[in-house]
């Protein structure tokens, strides 16, 4: 039986630092022996995942995070997959979709950084490096890369944050909209990292049709879990854990982490794995 796994991560497939290939192998010198590359709104890197994932005898659970609205609070719902042929053409056009938007939004920013802030970048370059799918970090990267003096957490605060008129945001679907295309492309469907949730009472959330709830997170403290874990169990939903590792340095972040940081034991994989069989 599986005894660590570790359910929320990202590869350069979306915003992750690390290919698909090099996260897998990361996860094997951590010990981890079942993982899930959730990349945001694709599935572009899971099958790399899948094949090294075959080599070194890990298992790799297809997944995705995606983007939604509930009321103005962005709430990001993690999407599994029993098996890479389930995510058929429908799922896969409407990703696509959400990914061609991306790439309009990531050169909107640009246009606006030199437009608002007389920063200057080479947007083809910056596209070319993120492999098709940009995101902010990977215009923050290429802020610090163009030799601007200015650190991670300063270019997100004042330059590609919300607040920023450099700021595209990007398109969301509603809450209800998310779990719905989920669950009609089988997927087990988890609320990701509650402890980031401001605005709205994650009980309200788990009224949804949530399949489960990931209470063990990155950025909680120990009665943070302990809340999630009760709440699970008060709407009858199963735990997950995710470090939600991007492959941030601390010279990137303050929230700097290390992939397994966090993880699910045992008997929570069982339960997850059961209930995923269903789907």
């Amino acid at each position: 039986m599986y005894k660590k796994g570790d359910f929320h991560l990202h590869t350069t497939a979306s915003d992750g630092k690390f290919s698909p290939k090099e996260l897998v192998n990361m996860a094997s010198k951590e010990n981890i022996d079942i993982m899930s590359i959730t990349d945001h709104d694709t599935i572009s890197g899971v099958l790399e995942a899948l094949v090294e994932g075959k080599k070194l005898g890990i298992k790799v659970i297809p997944g995705l995070e995606l983007s939604t609205l509930y009321y103005k609070e962005n709430i990001h719902i993690l999407g599994y997959f029993n098996d890479i042929t389930q995510i058929d053409y429908k799922l896969k056009d409407y990703l696509k979709d959400m990914n061609e938007y991306r790439t309009y939004r990531g050169k909107k920013i640009v246009e606006n950084l030199d437009k608002f802030f007389n920063i200057k970048l080479n947007y083809e370059k910056i596209l070319d490096h993120a492999e098709g799918i940009i995101a902010r970090p990977h215009i923050a990267k290429a802020i610090i890369a163009a030799g601007y003096n200015y650190k991670w957490d300063y270019i997100f605060k004042n330059f590609i944050g919300e607040n920023s008129p450099a700021y595209v945001p990007n398109k969301k679907l509603s809450t209800e909209e998310g779990i719905k295309i989920l669950r009609e492309h089988n997927a087990l469907v988890v609320l990701a990292h509650p402890i980031l949730i401001k605005n709205i009472d994650v009980a309200e959330l788990l009224n949804m049709p949530f399949d489960g709830i990931e209470a063990i997170y990155s950025m909680n403290e120990p009665n943070d879990t302990k809340n999630f874990k009760a709440l699970a169990k008060k709407h009858n939903k199963i735990i997950t854990a995710g470090s939600d590792f991007h492959g941030m340095t601390k010279e990137d972040s303050k929230h700097a982490l290390k992939i397994g940081q966090v993880f699910l034991e045992e008997k929570d994989i069982k339960i997850f794995l059961e209930k995923l069989k269903k789907f």
